[in-house]
């Protein structure tokens, strides 16, 4: 308590005699920025870089753009010189934007030791994340991947497969769109999906079931509680100075103490993960298969905040990310019923319920992933801090403690990688014929297209993810049309905390598909 009443001793009158002016001028800014915008219709703005102002750089450019900052940072990143933006923050501070594949390139591998995390993202994400393998550097983030990796090869991932996903998808998701389908009910198809891989990232890596998809659409305390906390968290590197979200959190007041209710709640779930684990394993003396959480258990480092930091970290993983990767893919589908055809036409070549091997081999479903994904990236920015004085391969000078943040949004729309039809779904980007008539897929390499990152940091669970989703879609359209409810035209707001989302759910109706003999 002292040392907090010292803290603010300072803080205070920091706040009445510096940072209160400054907010005085970023909200008056706001006011008239919010009325240009009024004058101006969205389909016929002029795409420009925005001005710089002493002091507060361009935050009232981007205060303006509401939650449609993704879209305009793509924006600056397209009309920039070399696909890289450096957006001017207040107090002179800069952070650099790029879409460009050698500067990925650049920042992920070739001078990876030189764009971390850093500790001014670690500080940020610390009360939500911990110290788990996606806001660790360093030998915490090498020992966290080096034990979760041993989790996908090829044994886990049939498993996976045929036991994890195929349970999940005959027990519960199929009865569900199945009654939905019967009484004409409206799903939120975003939330199922939510719960679908949150019960499976559960169930593959903890040996946890969660039992999170049922028939009610009430949502859990601990769900609620992990937006909230993922929200509010990443919110705060959209604060103008870094002072404010500390100052809320030192009183406990606003959305500062939001997220210290949700973050507990959260703990707590991610606690009884691990302490039901630890009591596993201490009755047993052998297991009938070993988990990742257990080989983090069994590897030594049992200590329990630890161990809970990085069940969280992998909830997020497993959670969020492929159930928007799917979301956008469904609704993409609707909108493309030559593609959903193509889709179709593979998962009827393939038995019922298909093993492994024919999930692997579902091509022209995979491309399509991949193009759904190209528009709308699971993570659609990921930011590093420069480690010391760089200059990027566009000739950008970075300072040490810059943010260098690649937008992934932007290079999946960007014409000089994809080519002038780059607005189209067109899974047959990613394809080429053989001889033989099939289908051969074509990858493009991990810096041109890198929404599992790239580089040492690759994401370690891609395979898995392919073929989760591969293997769900071929349950669902198999017995199932996915029809949105939206009116026609209406496009759905693609926005994002840590991952994407649709902005208000993805409202569906379920009908039985009926084939022709």
């Amino acid at each position: 308590m002292i040392a907090m009443f010292l803290n603010l001793q300072v803080l205070v009158p920091l706040f009445f005699f510096f940072i209160l002016p400054v907010l005085f001028f970023f909200f008056l800014g706001h006011s008239s920025a919010g009325l240009k915008k009024k004058k101006e219709t969205d389909s016929r703005r002029t795409i420009t870089l925005p001005k710089t102002y002493p002091l507060i750089g361009s935050y009232l450019a981007i205060q303006a753009v509401g939650n449609r900052r993704i879209q305009w940072l793509s924006d600056m990143v397209k009309i920039s010189s070399g696909a890289t933006f450096t957006f001017h923050r207040p107090l002179g501070r800069s952070h650099v934007f790029t879409g460009n594949p050698a500067t990925v390139e650049y920042i992920l591998k070739t001078r990876f030791s030189n764009y971390q995390k850093g500790r001014t993202a670690i500080n940020i994400l610390s009360d939500f994340l911990g110290t788990g393998i996606f806001n660790a550097d360093g030998n915490t983030w090498k020992f966290q991947r080096q034990v979760a990796s041993h989790e996908f090869n090829t044994k886990s991932l049939r498993k996976f497969v045929e036991h994890v996903v195929d349970a999940e998808l005959s027990n519960r998701l199929v009865p569900i769109l199945a009654f939905a389908a019967a009484q004409d009910k409206t799903l939120d198809f975003q939330d199922i999906l939510q719960r679908f891989a949150f019960d499976n990232i559960c169930k593959i890596a903890f040996d946890f079931d969660p039992e999170y998809l049922k028939p009610s659409a009430e949502r859990s305390k601990f769900a609620k509680a992990f937006e909230e906390a993922t929200e509010i968290s990443s919110k705060r590197f959209r604060e103008p100075l870094p002072l404010i979200w500390k100052v809320k959190r030192a009183l406990n007041i606003g959305s500062e103490k939001k997220l210290r209710i949700a973050v507990k709640e959260v703990h707590e779930f991610a606690k009884h993960i691990v302490r039901e684990k630890k009591k596993e394993l201490k009755e047993k003396e052998s297991l009938e298969s070993v988990d990742m959480l257990s080989r983090f258990l069994s590897s030594g480092h049992s200590d329990e905040d630890f161990v809970t930091d990085i069940v969280i970290s992998f909830i997020l993983a497993g959670k969020d990310t492929t159930s928007a990767a799917l979301t956008w893919f469904f609704w993409l589908l609707s909108k493309n019923p030559r593609v959903e055809k193509e889709v179709l036409k593979e998962i009827m070549e393939k038995s019922e319920a298909p093993v492994y091997d024919e999930v692997k081999d579902m091509v022209y479903t995979h491309a399509a992933l991949c193009e759904s994904m190209r528009l709308y990236p699971p993570v659609p920015l990921d930011t590093k801090e420069t480690m010391n004085d760089d200059v990027l391969p566009s000739g950008t000078v970075v300072k040490k403690g810059m943010f260098v943040t690649y937008h992934v949004y932007a290079m999946g729309r960007m014409e000089s990688i994809w080519g002038e039809d780059w607005a189209e779904f067109k899974p047959e980007r990613w394809l080429e014929r053989l001889q033989t008539g099939k289908w051969n897929f074509v990858g493009r390499d991990s810096f041109t297209y890198p929404v599992f990152q790239a580089g040492p940091r690759i994401c370690l669970g891609k395979e898995m993810a392919f073929m989760q989703m591969k293997r769900l879609v071929a349950g669902i359209l198999r017995r199932f049309m996915v029809v949105p409810t939206v009116a026609k035209g209406v496009e759905p707001h693609y926005f994002a905390f840590l991952t994407s989302q649709m902005e208000g759910g993805f409202p569906v109706k379920i009908l039985e598909r009926v084939h022709s003999d």
